[in-house]
């Protein structure tokens, strides 16, 4: 690729609000252009402005906005053809038949779906915790017959935990953790929930999120051992809550260690961590993937979801918990780190690593 040429990128299911997101965090990125959108058949023909109820603070790109979106399959010509780069924000019912299309037909699919987290071939990736499960590609029967593959990122609930719980496990080793998130409506997606189920009131149920959480923890923090993953050990409960909140997943922790940890060595812990990626200088990647914030009422949604432009991860609160070890609390931007920044990150690891040549 000749230098400061883009490479060309789709996105699947664009019209969404995490498709939305992708356009939004793509429109400068000097790595990757948006040069095709497809959505679902009712939308197909019209341009992105028509077709998109659009939710981003900021204005809808101006190229985006005349695009024509195409019909989601891969292949076509001209240009209604698919790159071969493909960031896809679908629900998993779609995502388990159209996923894997693209990626039979030669396309590096970088899902944010949960289809196939699980699926043992398929790398569930945060690049700061576990880049190199990304060789798991190499065992996927699409990668060897097309050249395609797909890489997922993880629930956005579990991606903030995830981070925040890596650094200690690896220091102080984890026993168990306890965690009750109050999530932020826009991870429901548009329309969302209804205001009248959630204006004034916390809705104690997000369908799968529970199991998704305890099940992708185990696999983001687990081990690359040949050809596999092996779960990282520890047990986990999680209690899911839906919140009037617009943006940001808050979480409840406490945590219990195999070695004796002090308030100092875990802070420290957060503040010095860095990840796998740091030395690769990714343009998604944030200068500090964990802030810890000594103020006694912090994080909250509205004032620190933006730090790290939404990719750093922000906990505070840290003391002892009488039941367990140590207990703090957490916060993400459900969207760019627990979503479409996630998967833009990914893609900025894939590409520094050969994949997306």
């Amino acid at each position: 690729m000749a230098k400061n040429v883009k490479i060309p990128v789709g996105i699947l299911g664009a019209t969404g609000m995490v498709g939305q997101r992708f356009i939004q965090l793509l429109e400068r990125h000097p790595w990757f252009e948006v040069a095709w959108v497809a959505a679902s058949e009712r939308s197909y023909g019209k341009t992105y402005a028509e077709a998109a109820k659009w939710k981003m603070k900021t204005a809808i790109p101006a190229r985006i906005a005349k695009m024509k979106l195409s019909a989601a399959e891969p292949g076509g010509s001209g240009a209604s053809a698919a790159p071969k780069v493909i960031f896809a924000a679908l629900d998993a019912d779609i995502a388990r038949e159209m996923e894997p299309a693209f990626a039979s037909a030669g396309c590096a699919v970088i899902s944010n779906s949960s289809a196939f987290r699980m699926h043992p071939q398929v790398p569930l990736v945060i690049p700061e915790i576990n880049a190199d499960h990304i060789k798991l590609i190499e065992q996927q029967s699409w990668h060897r017959q097309s050249g395609g593959f797909m890489v997922t990122n993880s629930n956005c609930s579990v991606m903030g935990l995830a981070l925040a719980l890596a650094p200690l496990d690896k220091a102080f080793g984890i026993e168990s953790v306890f965690v009750a998130t109050m999530q932020a409506i826009s991870g429901a997606g548009y329309p969302g929930v209804a205001s009248l189920d959630i204006l004034g009131n916390v809705v104690p149920f997000i369908k799968n999120e529970e199991e998704k959480m305890e099940e992708e923890a185990g696999k983001l923090l687990g081990k690359l051992k040949g050809r596999e993953i092996v779960p990282a050990s520890f047990g986990i409960s999680a209690h899911c809550n839906r919140v009037a909140v617009e943006d940001g997943h808050t979480e409840s922790i406490s945590i219990k260690f195999k070695k004796k940890a002090t308030a100092e060595k875990i802070i420290n812990v957060w503040r010095e961590y860095r990840g796998m990626v740091d030395d690769l200088k990714l343009p998604f990647s944030p200068a500090e993937p964990i802030f810890y914030d000594e103020r006694v009422d912090r994080p909250q949604p509205r004032l620190d979801i933006e730090r790290g432009h939404g990719m750093t991860v922000s906990c505070g609160r840290l003391r002892p918990c009488t039941l367990l070890d140590w207990k703090f609390t957490l916060l993400s931007h459900n969207t760019i780190r627990g979503a479409a920044g996630a998967a833009l990150l990914n893609a900025e690891l894939l590409k520094s690593k050969g994949y997306l040549e």
